[in-house]
């Protein structure tokens, strides 16, 4: 399946190669560094990019990119899914997942990519698998190896790896049994100039960290299971009671996982926490134009709008600006054009404005669009969706663990069209 993996930087070099059924010259990534030329944005690399003789398929994360080479057709999804997993575990192990921290554990990224591929096919993608064949790395740990010359590498195979649940070790124990939950959300929208919206969708991830003796057995429940519509589980999740009853039963991982991931995408459903008030006008043949901006909180259910911070590229005619911000600060980037305001926390009782005027240039025409703009906020203990957990229940252990679900809502691509 997988014949090889390249790691290429934001500068277009390739820092580190594995290669699991046969070695592929470097010069098929060619094919991806052609793609990486035409598109405008480093995001916009086609996922998939055919060769004469190979697919390449590639994942951006933290300015990296992970490109897979594969000989025969396969599920593109499932190999995206699995460089992903990789990420992932990179981040676990090492606490970030950049080219310095990809350097610094060559010897364990080596380790862990022989462990989760064999022969091309994934293996084991399991954090908790993973962290019994290969230990993480300690400064101890890697001075004793640097010493005696030994590895990461267990010497016991997991005990979990043949068993039903390979995803949960056996023997684990706490002292204090903790099951915490968080329910995000992300919303994407665009809003025209009058208000209205154009289109509006949420996709939220259940996270957990769950730190339970024994072998437990959980139940999640939720008040309005029906929002959730494209949903993705865990491999722990039982889906054939989902289905029958909406109700998620597995046995967890020991640690930090993801339970579900899901879409809303019914606009009925999909709230806007916010709304923007604007007047931006240019006038043909003057030399000023008016730019006004306020910004309220809307169907927040009382909760704070928080972290707020706005962006707007304004056209390439505006020299300069002078406005005056209620509160928080201001900056516009005179080279990119970009005006950014970090707005911070908005109060209901004095909404927070931003208003003065832009210079342009002597001479030139009237822009041919106002700008969008662009708003990023958090809005702690709201689910925007309206998703609320019921309750949480175990079974197959006598303690009583300590429970917690924290919910949190955020904006993604959240545009304002002027």
């Amino acid at each position: 399946m997988i014949h090889s993996l390249f790691l290429v930087n934001a500068s277009g070099d390739i820092f580190l190669e594995k290669h699991w059924k046969s070695v592929v010259s470097r010069s098929v990534c060619d094919y991806f560094f052609e793609a990486q030329e035409r598109a405008t944005e480093p995001e916009n690399v086609p996922p998939v990019i055919p060769t004469p003789h190979h697919y390449l398929i590639n994942v951006l994360r933290h300015r990296i990119y992970f490109v897979a080479v594969i000989q025969s057709e396969v599920p593109p999804l499932f190999v995206i899914e699995f460089l992903h997993r990789v990420v992932d575990t990179f981040q676990d192990y090492f606490g970030v997942c950049t080219e310095a921290a990809i350097k610094d554990n060559v010897v364990v990224v080596y380790e862990l990519l022989e462990e989760m591929l064999d022969n091309g096919f994934p293996l084991a993608t399991e954090s908790n698998i993973l962290k019994e064949l290969i230990k993480p790395p300690t400064i101890l740990r890697t001075v004793v190896n640097t010493i005696t010359g030994s590895t990461n590498v267990g010497e016991q195979l997991p005990t979990g790896q043949l068993s039903v649940v390979p995803w949960r070790r056996t023997g684990v124990k706490y002292t204090n049994n903790e099951a915490y939950f968080d329910v995000v959300e992300e919303i994407d929208a665009i809003i025209d100039k009058s208000g209205s919206t154009i289109t509006a969708e949420i996709q939220g991830v259940i996270d957990a960290c769950v730190k339970l003796t024994g072998m437990p057995d959980l139940t999640l429940s939720f008040m309005n299971p029906r929002l959730l519509d494209d949903v993705s589980f865990h491999p722990c999740v039982r889906f054939k009671r989902w289905e029958a009853e909406r109700i998620l039963s597995f046995i967890p991982p020991d640690g930090n996982f993801r339970l579900l991931s899901y879409h809303v995408s019914s606009q009925n459903l999909v709230a806007i926490p916010v709304y923007v008030k604007h007047n931006i006008t240019f006038r043909e043949g003057s030399s000023q134009g008016r730019f006004e901006l306020t910004l309220g909180p809307k169907q927040t259910m009382g909760k704070a709008v928080e972290s707020v911070l706005v962006t707007s590229q304004l056209p390439r005619g505006v020299l300069n600006t002078n406005l005056t911000p209620s509160q928080g600060t201001y900056t516009f980037d005179p080279v990119t054009k970009l005006l950014s305001w970090d707005v911070g926390k908005i109060n209901p009782q004095k909404l927070p404005s931003l208003k003065g005027s832009m210079c342009l240039q002597a001479g030139a025409s009237k822009p041919d669009e106002n700008p969008t703009i662009n708003i990023q906020f958090k809005i702690q203990q709201m689910a925007i969706s309206g998703l609320k957990v019921n309750r949480l229940d175990m079974y197959g252990e006598k303690y009583k663990p300590f429970k917690g679900i924290k919910y949190m809502t955020k904006a993604g691509k959240f545009q304002v069209r002027t």
